[in-house]
């Protein structure tokens, strides 16, 4: 579904990714962790052309990332995208938020997409709350509404962007709960997340980065309880204990 081979990105001077290789399967849960600045965000951003990069490729659902808008724009119509922020729009309710991508784009059939849109809201558990306007809502609903959105265009592909990061607490949870059941129904996602257990329950494939290199891949019962590099072992020790 995703082939990365030596991906480099600048920002100006900064390298902030470097010689990037990553392959993820069609089904495939993976999770980008590291300390903050280490290029996760980046890379998946990369993915449906948000940041340009300067050297290697990229090859998503089959589309060859490059600097051409009809690249990007039959990538992103592949791949949803769910971000720390809900970027919901504020003026539009809940149903509505999840109907604008489809009609922007042409969908044919607007009553069978309205009917699909009510079925994602069912998914995510928010379907009564599909008149109301995100100001109505909780942060765990719009992020929830969010996920929604982005799995209206039907993507082959989820990525997400720290999605409980801005989440009290008790949110977080229902948050997650809905991106365990969408991996467990064989979506394929990379998700950059701090939440380590999320990533032992679902991941099939936990991604260490650094200062914007990969430093390790492993299955998540082998990075948890036997990391193989220094780095990974001291930023395990930081966040679990």
């Amino acid at each position: 579904m995703i082939t990365i081979e030596k991906m480099n990105k600048f920002y100006s001077d900064f390298h902030a990714l470097k010689d990037i290789d990553l392959a993820v399967e069609e089904g495939q849960r993976i999770v980008l962790c590291g300390p903050s600045g280490s290029g996760k965000s980046t890379l998946i951003r990369c993915l449906n052309g948000l940041e340009t990069f300067e050297s290697g490729t990229v090859t998503v659902v089959g589309i060859k990332m490059t600097r051409s808008s009809q690249a990007v724009r039959k990538a992103r119509q592949q791949v949803g995208m769910v971000f720390q922020s809900f970027n919901l729009f504020p003026h539009l309710s809940v149903l509505n938020n999840l109907l604008i991508a489809p009609r922007l784009t042409g969908a044919r059939n607007m009553a069978e997409t309205r009917e699909y849109a009510m079925h994602l809201l069912e998914r995510v558990r928010i379907a009564d709350q599909a008149g109301k306007y995100p100001s109505e809502l909780s942060g765990g609903q719009q992020q929830r509404v969010a996920i929604a959105r982005a799995l209206c265009m039907r993507p082959k592909v989820m990525l997400f962007d720290e999605p409980t990061s801005a989440l009290d607490p008790e949110m977080i949870k229902e948050v997650l709960d809905v991106m365990i059941d969408l991996g467990r129904d064989g979506m394929t996602m990379i998700a950059v997340t701090h939440e380590m257990g999320f990533a032992k329950t679902i991941a099939d494939k936990v991604v260490f980065m650094d200062a914007g290199r990969i430093v390790e891949t492993a299955a998540p019962d082998v990075f948890f309880s036997n990391p193989q590099t220094e780095r990974a072992q001291r930023f395990l020790h930081t966040i679990l204990h």
